[in-house]
């Protein structure tokens, strides 16, 4: 089974995987869907009022508007709305001092979460406690609830945790999320090994390490105008470079952008390397795939396309015009949420309360009581050395 069979098995490329055309309609889709519900959730709520504003004409205040249009969020500003608390969860987690993959399924999360949902459902803000929280979860890095709320202000433990489940429903159960970092690792280790003399390349390419090694100091300048690398130990300091800058590609503008839902984390990290030294990505490249071939061609289109959005990527750093403009978003937010779905802490509250008595899943009171007997009394007879008492044979 080779690696692609593997990624094809993988709920990210079954679930997770879209075309620009499929996204951008999928967005349109969840925000006319959404538009739609904070529009019958705020007639239903003027509705439930008319008692109230009749009561206020007659003591000659003035009633509220229920004819008044809903302005709603566009798909453009929902976006941007999502990508400032998804710079806010890799900026949290930093201060936290979380481990890069971490963060980065954090991100992912929110991203995935908001493909379905709109922020006028559930805002940002308190979905992404959440989602970070539950990556250092499912990535396995243990974090005390109390510690990491604490760390975040007006932040409750029960606030943190309260939109977990409907996070969880969000992402359609699935937590795993292929990152491109690994890959990049394995694919600079490669390259260091070409320029140590140790490297080779794949079977149908007849080249030796040693004029692997030499084509490697052969290579153009990563950049018109600079210089020519003379001997290994520059190519080896130009790796090491390319190494950092794309590296960083990986940890902001993988992130900010849609790549994980276009490409898969290969081409995001040989992407990444593209943009940080394109002639020493195409080397690499052809140690892996001979020439002629059909396959390369189209290769170096794909990953050019994926650099030309990792390029276009929103800075990690908003300016004060970005952040105006994300304040108006916010204050146009403020006027269409969805009034049933403002507080999930209550929301959830309500749940658990509605679950008490009837068990979650419609069941009497009379048989929950029933059930939990019958398990304290097998466990009770499990924990008896010799086992159950015997029961007496009818004479």
């Amino acid at each position: 089974m080779t690696e692609d069979d593997i990624y094809r098995t993988s709920t990210q490329y079954r679930l997770w995987s879209f075309s620009r055309g499929s996204i951008a309609s999928l967005r349109s889709t969840t925000n006319a869907s959404a538009a739609n519900g904070v529009r019958a959730a705020i007639q239903s709520q003027h509705a439930s009022q008319a008692r109230s504003d009749t009561a206020k004409q007659e003591s000659n205040e003035k009633p509220s508007d229920p004819g008044k249009e809903v302005d709603c969020l566009t798909v453009e500003e929902e976006q941007k709305l999502v990508g400032f608390y998804c710079v806010k969860a890799m900026q949290f987690a930093d201060f936290c001092e979380f481990p890069t993959n971490v963060k980065a399924t954090a991100v992912q999360y929110l991203k995935r979460f908001y493909l379905y949902n709109s922020p006028m459902t559930y805002h940002p803000k308190e979905m992404m406690p959440a989602a970070l929280f539950l990556s250092t979860k499912t990535e396995n890095h243990y974090t005390s609830l109390k510690i990491f709320a604490s760390k975040l202000p007006k932040t409750t433990p029960e606030s943190v945790v309260a939109p977990e489940f409907l996070l969880t429903q969000g992402l359609r159960f699935t937590f795993d999320v292929r990152h491109p970092h690994r890959g990049l690792e394995g694919g600079i280790m490669e390259l260091l090994g070409l320029a140590q003399g140790m490297g080779q390349a794949i079977s149908g390419i007849p080249k030796s390490s040693e004029q692997l090694q030499k084509e490697m100091v052969d290579i153009q300048a990563a950049k018109e105008g600079s210089k020519k690398s003379r001997s290994a130990d520059e190519v080896i300091r130009r790796i090491q470079v390319a190494h950092g800058k794309a590296k960083e590609v990986g940890k902001s503008s993988a992130l900010l952008t849609d790549v994980y839902f276009l490409y898969t984390p290969s081409q995001i990290w040989l992407s990444s390397l593209f943009l940080a030294d394109e002639p020493l990505a195409r080397f690499y490249i052809d140690t892996k795939i001979p020439t002629p071939s059909i396959i390369k061609p189209k290769l170096i289109t794909t990953l050019q396309s994926c650099a030309e959005l990792l390029r276009s990527s929103a800075s990690a750093n908003p300016g004060e015009a970005e952040m105006k403009a994300l304040t108006k978003i916010d204050k146009k937010l403020f006027k269409c949420r969805n009034p049933d779905k403002v507080d999930i802490v209550g929301i959830n509250k309500a749940q658990k309360r509605d679950s008490e008595g009837t068990g979650g899943n419609g069941l009497d009171e009379k048989v929950i009581k029933k059930r939990k007997l019958e398990r304290e009394k097998s466990e009770k007879e499990a924990e008896d050395i010799f086992g159950p008492t015997l029961a007496k044979e009818p004479k």
